[in-house]
């Protein structure tokens, strides 16, 4: 199983989570929405597309733009199509 964490707090779990580039890209039915904050921040990758971002809260401490997914993807990122990845301090492993 691997967890997200970010201040004490599992964000998102799952024994299927797919590792691109060195990031584990969860499931988005395995986040907890709870945590979640939309943002309107984007970025752009060459062969992933636009990422979109979220921002973490927990327990009224924010942290921004901690967690992206690509909504659409280039047909060579479709595997990791509305997949959620995190960083910025939170802590993803087993």
């Amino acid at each position: 199983m691997v967890r997200a964490v970010w201040r004490g707090a599992v964000i998102a779990e799952s024994e299927n989570t797919l590792v691109v580039e060195g990031n584990h890209y969860f499931p988005r039915d395995s986040v907890k929405d709870e945590y979640l904050v939309p943002s309107s921040h984007h970025s752009e990758c060459g062969w992933k597309g636009t990422a979109h971002y979220y921002s973490l809260d927990v327990d009224g401490e924010r942290n921004q733009d901690a967690a992206w997914y690509y909504p659409l993807t280039t047909p060579e990122a479709e595997k990791i199509r509305g997949r959620v990845a995190f960083w910025r301090g939170v802590t993803v492993g087993d």
